[in-house]
C-alpha cells in the first residue's frame, strides 16, 4: 500500500489490511504449535458487554488457533454458558471490586502482572489485553504476533489531534491505546510491571488522572520501542 505509512523510524511494520499475507502467515504460526492468551475485565456494570465481546473474539480472534480467553469480573455468576471455538477456552477470574471503576482500571496492569508470573508464564507463549466493551467485526489474525506490539490510537488519525500529538511528542513517535496491546509473555510482563510501578508512585504523589495507565504505556513504550504496531483499523473509537 502507498496510501498508508508501513514501517515506523526504527524499522517496524505498522499493520494494515493489505500489507500481509494471512495464509503464509497462518502456516509459519501452525508449525510453531503456539498459545495466545487474551486478557479482558468485565467489572461493575462491564459485565453487559461480556456476550458481545466473547462472540465475536471466539469468531474472529486468531481463528482456527489455539487461544485462552482470561475473564476477569466480579459478576462471575452474570457469565452464561458461551459456546467456544474448539480449540478456545474461557477462563473466569473473580476479581474483587474496587470501591471505583478508576481502581480497577489503575489495577489491570497489576494484576496481569501478577498473573503472568503465577500462571500465563506456563500457559501462553504471547498475551494480548482487550477491551471488554469491544465486538470484533473482521479477522484478527496471527499478523499481530510479535514480541511487543502496540495499536496507534485511532484519534490520532484526526487532523486536530495530529497536530496537536506532533507538538507534544518526539518526531517519529506515535499514540498507542491502552485499549489493545500484547506481545511475548515476557514482554508483557516487563510493560505491566514498570506501568504498576509508575501508577503507584503518581498515588504516592496525590497524581488520579483519568485514562493515566494509558499514558503510562505510552511512557513505556517510548523508551522500549514496539516491535510491530497495528493501524488504528484494529481498534476504532466510534465516536469518530
Amino acid at each position: 500500500r502507498q496510501d498508508v505509512l508501513v514501517l515506523t523510524p526504527w524499522l517496524a511494520p505498522i499493520v494494515w489490511e493489505g500489507t500481509f499475507s494471512r495464509d503464509i502467515l497462518n502456516a509459519q504460526y501452525l508449525q510453531k504449535n503456539l498459545v495466545t492468551g487474551v486478557v479482558t475485565f468485565a467489572v461493575e456494570k462491564y459485565w453487559f458487554f461480556i456476550e458481545g465481546f466473547m462472540t465475536s473474539a471466539n469468531k474472529y480472534f486468531l481463528a482456527g488457533h489455539q487461544v485462552n480467553f482470561y475473564l476477569f469480573t466480579d459478576n462471575p455468576e452474570k457469565v452464561s454458558h458461551l459456546q467456544m471455538a474448539p480449540e478456545n477456552h474461557l477462563f473466569v477470574i473473580p476479581v474483587q471490586n474496587g470501591s471505583r471503576w478508576q481502581d480497577i482500571s489503575r489495577c489491570r496492569m497489576r494484576i496481569i502482572s501478577s498473573h503472568i508470573q503465577r500462571h500465563f508464564q506456563h500457559e501462553v507463549d504471547y498475551l494480548y489485553s482487550m477491551d471488554i466493551d469491544v465486538q470484533l467485526l473482521a479477522h484478527i489474525g496471527v499478523e499481530i504476533i510479535d514480541a511487543l506490539v502496540a495499536t496507534i490510537s485511532s484519534w490520532q488519525v484526526t487532523p486536530q489531534q495530529e497536530s496537536k500529538a506532533q507538538g507534544t511528542r518526539p518526531e517519529g513517535d506515535f499514540h498507542y491505546t491502552a485499549s489493545f496491546y500484547g506481545g511475548s509473555v515476557a514482554e508483557v510482563y516487563k510493560l505491566t510491571t514498570a506501568c504498576f510501578g509508575g501508577l503507584v508512585e503518581d498515588r504516592e504523589d496525590g497524581i488520579d488522572a483519568r485514562g493515566h495507565h494509558e499514558r503510562h504505556l505510552n511512557k513505556y513504550l517510548l523508551q522500549h520501542k514496539p516491535t510491530r504496531l497495528l493501524s488504528p483499523e484494529y481498534y476504532w473509537d466510534t465516536e469518530l
